[in-house]
């Protein structure tokens, strides 16, 4: 491989994220003391980190068109891996999303892939985009692996998926007559959709809609507020916050984090998080900016949407403006799979902006 296409390797892009990695074990290891099942999870998150940041510039010295070559190869993988979770997985709280005798998701592993996939197809097919056919392949390509991991169940994932073929179609030019058509069917199918979840799933989108109906139930947003807004401007002071030091706010490991920073941390310390994240995404929209091909465009938008969505639901979640579907903060939350499918997806940035000239 030519050695001067390093000389374009983001060094700012990974500075960042190494930052919000940093940052992330440092508040696993805050939310998690007086829990013994779960002391060893920070140097856990840490050696994640390490394996993920060797991989990175691994994922980067290959040339992300090589990876279009092998479209067929990577979905082929994405959807045996799915189906092996189905047949074999092991079941940890009713869900199905793990590689019996492993803590891997391919849940995870399969958004990067579903969008090197996705790219390569939209590139190949650039100006027939514009035809209502090549939209509906567009879509079976995305639903096969969604339907998959919906049945896991995990629609927090699934809705993932759906949101970046949205905005990698709309990047590779799809019209917005096509939008509107699909969004109308989208409406039309609703009562479908809604008598296909889960009954946790119901309960939580009613309970988003009408808190009163069920106050018990709302115990953990309603303490993850109290945590955020108890923070002020510079926070209660690291492993000094009364709600996850005591354990009122659960899972904060996880889902909840971002209400951990915000007790502790207080505002100035959510403020940097978001400072943090928002390097992260310019950086990565500066590489679709700067290559000159189609795949690579769609390859960083594709990750950009993904890095931007599940923090934008994760906050929200902790903030009582969505509904929890169990998305976590990138970089952030404690969970191995996540955190080296994201750096993975990196390296496919840094591939792509290494090789803009």
């Amino acid at each position: 491989m030519d050695r001067r296409v390093w000389r374009n390797f983001d060094f700012v892009l990974l500075a960042a994220t190494v930052a919000l990695m940093a940052f992330g074990v440092a508040m696993i290891s805050s939310a998690v003391p007086g829990t013994p099942d779960l002391k060893d999870l920070p140097l856990r998150q840490a050696i994640w980190a390490l394996v993920g940041l060797a991989l990175l510039p691994l994922v980067a010295a290959i040339d992300y068109r090589f990876l279009g070559s092998l479209q067929k190869p990577l979905y082929t993988l994405i959807i045996a891996s799915l189906f092996l979770v189905l047949l074999v997985g092991q079941t940890i709280y009713g869900a199905q999303r793990w590689i019996s005798g492993s803590s891997f998701q391919p849940s995870e592993l399969a958004k990067v892939l579903v969008i090197v996939t996705l790219a390569q197809f939209l590139a190949q097919h650039e100006k027939e985009i514009r035809r209502f056919r090549y939209i509906l392949m567009t879509i079976i390509h995305v639903a096969v692996p969604m339907a998959l991991i919906y049945l896991q169940p995990h629609l927090g994932t699934a809705i993932v998926l759906a949101v970046i073929w949205l905005v990698m179609v709309l990047m590779a030019g799809m019209r917005l007559l096509h939008l509107g058509i699909l969004g109308f069917v989208g409406v039309l199918t609703t009562p479908l959709v809604w008598f296909s979840l889960e009954d946790y799933m119901r309960k939580r989108l009613l309970l988003f809609i009408n808190p009163a109906q069920d106050p018990a139930a709302r115990y953990n947003i309603d303490q993850a507020l109290i945590s955020i807004g108890s923070g002020g401007w510079l926070g209660k002071g690291y492993a000094s916050g009364s709600q996850s030091q005591l354990h009122f706010l659960r899972v904060r490991h996880t889902d909840f984090v971002f209400s951990v920073i915000g007790e502790e941390m207080g505002f100035v310390g959510v403020l940097v998080l978001f400072a943090l994240i928002g390097i992260v995404l310019w950086r990565i929209l500066r590489a679709a900016s700067l290559t000159r091909d189609s795949f690579g465009r769609l390859i960083a938008c594709g990750v950009a949407a993904l890095i931007f969505f599940q923090s934008m639901v994760n906050i929200g979640m902790n903030l009582g403006l969505l509904p929890v579907i169990g998305i976590p903060l990138p970089f952030i939350s404690a969970g191995g799979s996540s955190l080296i499918a994201l750096l993975i997806a990196e390296g496919l940035v840094q591939s792509v902006v290494m090789r803009h000239r």
